[in-house]
């Protein structure tokens, strides 16, 4: 076997002998542990961990080194609340991030192992869906690098979003057992364990209500080290566990079923299972609930404990005053909006504010980021639900909503319908608590992510809020970190960018406007596309050896991957294929640009449309890929199991990027930011931050199509009728009834009837009314791909104008205009400089 050796990249750090030297020892340390611990062969596994092991002992130091600076200075920290992070995978990013990467390539090569071999054997931490719980992740890594005090917290689910298999064309979810092997990242920390109470009753007393007689669950929380690049600053990711107290379900020991008793912990441990796999949909159920809830009430006592013990010098009872100056806590989403009367509940009841003092600091600490405007995915618990398991929660929302609503009587004095649609319990239906009014309410910002969206909340969803309080509501467009989706993911293209601007650009993303001075060297032109090629080359050998496919490595690579879902419209690039197919088969002599065309990604598995979709696109490339007419012109794979690791593997190869929501329906996206950093061009709508990289780039050099959120809103108005659509475009028609005749379902004629149905009864995407728009755009860009330097040129111009989608200008702006602290690029003494030397660091910053 020939052992690879990674290429050298400058970015990646030093190489040094004395570091592989040490590098060598403590891997050689590792795994002498471990196969003394367990056997006397070393497996591929071992290899990995000893690495991991390795990696962390530079981290560890670092990891101490920041929470002492942070106790020093006492700066106002930041959390950030969420029920997803998308972490992927840490080993490779750790080494880049700590300037290592390149030193651990060689010492691995001396040791006769593969490094990317290494890398293979971790497994994504995939405890998200999708683009909510991926941004938390990016998140992390700016709010390290900019050096913010800066905490995530979520949970630590035992099993994150399910594997896909992909079974005769159908979607089946397999468990991710993601610690099965154990996690070299995490650190468990029992010291800090809590708990969180659930049902129970509330008494009233002169001192106050009490909440009695609850049941408890306690969290333990895991602590993953977070380090920003090359600063030497690492924070910390807390995901809570459940775990029974050990007195859980006394009375029934008491009646001698100890067995049962025992057994009945789980109950209260399923809390942490498994992540809800659903993407932009609202499940009500009590166990998302209590996860929700669970989460929150861990965190805020952490938050309070923090904030006591940084009082350390003061006398007397503490003082909350200063609460806001020193906390800001981001709700990501909906999912921790529970956390606004448990703080209250914690001042009020436990600390013993009087209300409007408590709620006076609360709306100061807390922020709301709304993620979407699709109806289904919006929060509403059952009153009924909240009052059985959380009764002294409910209590308060009801007193927060008499609050809220005596102001907007005081203001529209009789105007009814305004305090209905304004209020935080909806009636109709059935009673529910409206969780973005709630977030709305008790936050002093409110934020969407990308213009458009924004607009779309202040003016549309939300817009009695937005005129009561217009200063709250802000935008926030989305972004995505440079580390992994470019050092990481595409080193060839990182290296050629640094030779020809420098190495700054990974901490300050918008220097890539530079590489517009090189938009016509034939150089850098030749130089970019045999990047390109060279990221075909090694994903067409990943799809060859996974999927047995011949891949025409001079066919266009077209990608459409992200979950699955009608408003994504999967279906309206379906149709284009089936389109293409019926061309080339009318007339094969005819020339023909190829394409690769990719699909990937998961659907929720109550989510039959979506599943239905999957079969569809699968049954359509059966189909393609079988018929000697199409040859190598045209193959449609569907890429199993889209995740992280795999988005790191398809982005660099892409040469077009699929962005086709019906406008007003994607709240940002941030795939498309990923695409549009490594080269790839955009087929998209006006839609989410595509409107803003048309507007970075020129819209010449997208290809943009289809309705605007305009057209899409007067069309709703007039009602949307699909016939007209099907009846005058012949290739539109000939697609349709090709689906709908069983084509490509020979021995199930019927098979995709309710999605033909769908598309002609009640398509709320409007997909026929885009597909004229959406063919013809495709045409102009097989077009150019017959011409590869102006291609090239016109990724260049996209790799350029793709700085403003860096996560750190977002956090940048979250940090500036929410949160109230300042980015700094001070960088903390590294673990082997005495401790003075962080002291000295300390009172620089406090000086400032």
């Amino acid at each position: 076997m020939v052992i690879k050796k990674r290429k050298q990249i400058s970015i990646r750090g030093i190489v040094g002998v004395e570091n592989v030297a040490e590098l060598k020892k403590g891997f050689n340390r590792h795994l002498h542990f471990t196969l003394v611990k367990d056997r006397n062969v070393a497996t591929p596994r071992d290899y990995y961990f000893a690495l991991a092991h390795t990696v962390r002992d530079h981290l560890v130091g670092r990891w101490i080194r920041t929470q002492q600076f942070y106790y020093e200075t006492d700066p106002k920290r930041v959390y950030y609340l969420s029920l997803e992070f998308y972490m992927g995978r840490t080993l490779q990013n750790t080494m880049i991030n700590l300037g290592l990467q390149n030193a651990c390539d060689e010492a691995i090569y001396q040791l006769g192992l593969d490094m990317e071999d290494l890398e293979e054997m971790e497994e994504d931490a995939g405890l998200g869906n999708g683009g909510l719980g991926r941004l938390a992740a990016c998140f992390l890594d700016s709010m390290a690098t900019l050096g913010l005090a800066a905490y995530g917290y979520g949970i630590r689910y035992e099993y994150g979003i399910f594997n896909q298999k992909i079974k005769e064309g159908w979607q089946v979810e397999e468990a991710d057992d993601w610690l099965r092997h154990g996690n070299p990242w995490e650190k468990a920390r029992p010291e800090y364990m809590l708990p969180v109470h659930f049902y129970g009753r509330v008494e009233e007393s002169k001192e106050g209500a009490r909440w009695v007689d609850t049941q408890v669950v306690l969290a333990m929380p895991y602590d993953t080290p977070i380090p920003g690049y090359m600063n030497n600053t690492v924070n910390t990711m807390r995901l809570w566990s459940a775990r029974a107290p050990n007195d859980f379900n006394l009375k029934d020991f008491n009646v001698g079923d100890y067995i049962q008793a025992v057994l009945d912990r789980n109950l209260a441990e399923n809390i942490s299972r498994v992540l809800y796999p659903n993407d932009n949909f609202f499940e009500g159920k009590a166990l998302r609930l209590k996860q929700e809830y669970f989460v929150v009430a861990a965190t805020l006592q952490d938050i309070i404990r923090r904030f006591k013990i940084s009082k350390k010098g003061s006398t007397g009872p503490v003082s909350f005053d200063s609460f806001p100056e020193k906390v800001a806590i981001q709700l990501n989403d909906t999912h921790p909006a529970m956390a606004i009367p448990e703080l209250m509940r914690v001042f009020v009841d436990v600390e013993k504010l009087d209300w409007d003092t408590a709620w006076a600091i609360t709306k100061r600490t807390f922020a709301y980021t709304n993620h979407t405007v699709l109806p289904e995915a919006l929060e509403r618990w059952p009153v009924g639900l909240l009052e059985t398991l959380l009764p002294r929660h409910l209590q308060i929302i009801y007193r927060i909503n008499q609050g809220h609503l005596d102001g907007i009587r005081a203001l529209f004095p009789g105007d009814l319908e305004r305090i209905r649609r304004m209020s935080l319990i909806e009636e109709d239906g059935g009673k529910r608590v409206n969780m973005a009014h709630l977030c709305i309410v008790g936050s002093h910002a409110v934020n969407g992510v990308a213009e458009i969206h924004s607009n779309i909340i202040k003016n549309d969803v939300f817009r009695e809020f937005s005129e009561l309080e217009p200063d709250k509501f802000q935008n926030k467009t989305n972004g995505i970190t440079p580390r992994r989706w470019l050092l990481l993911c595409n080193p060839g293209l990182a290296e050629l960018i640094a030779e020809a601007i420098g190495e700054e650009y990974v901490k300050d993303l918008s220097q890539l406007q530079k590489l517009n001075e090189l938009v016509n060297d034939d150089a850098f032109i030749r130089d970019v596309s045999n990047v390109k090629q060279d990221n075909k080359v090694k994903f067409s050998q990943y799809l060859e050896k996974e999927y047995k496919v011949n891949i025409n490595l001079s066919s266009m690579f077209d990608v459409h991957v992200k979950r699955i879902h009608e408003y994504k419209r999967q279906l309206l690039n379906c149709l284009h294929i089936i389109t293409m197919y019926n061309r080339i088969k009318k007339n094969p002599k005819a020339p023909f640009v190829p394409r690769t065309v990719i699909i990937g990604g998961k659907a929720a598995p109550g989510y039959h449309m979506a599943k239905k979709i999957i079969k569809l696109i699968t049954a359509v490339g059966h189909v393609v890929n079988k018929d000697p007419v199409v040859g190598s012109k045209l193959k449609v794979i569907y890429l199993e199991n889209y995740r992280v690791s795999l988005a790191e593997k398809v982005i660099p190869a892409t040469d077009l990027s699929e962005q086709i929501s019906t406008a007003g329906t994607e709240a940002s996206g941030t795939g498309n930011m990923k695409f549009m950093l490594n080269g790839a061009l955009t087929i998209g709508t006006m839609d989410g931050a595509n409107v803003e990289m048309a507007e970075e780039v020129g819209e010449e050099n997208m290809f943009i199509f289809g309705m605007r959120v305009e057209d899409v809103a007067e069309m709703d108005v007039q009602g949307y009728d699909a016939v007209p659509y099907y009846n005058s475009i012949p290739e539109l028609k000939q697609a349709v009834d090709q689906i709908q005749g069983g084509f490509f379902s020979p021995k199930q004629p019927e098979l995709f009837k309710d999605v033909t149905n769908m598309l002609f009864n009640h398509d709320r995407f409007k997909v026929f009314a885009d597909y004229e728009g959406y063919i013809k755009c495709q045409e102009k860009v097989s077009q150019l791909y017959q011409n590869p330097k102006e291609w090239t040129q016109m990724a260049i111009k996209n790799i350029a104008a793709s700085g403003k989608f860096s996560s750190d200008r977002t956090i940048t702006d979250y940090a500036t205009e929410v949160w109230g602290v300042e980015p700094t690029d001070l960088k903390i003494p590294p673990p082997n400089e005495p401790r003075k030397a962080l002291e000295e660091t300390a009172r620089v910053l406090t000086e400032k």
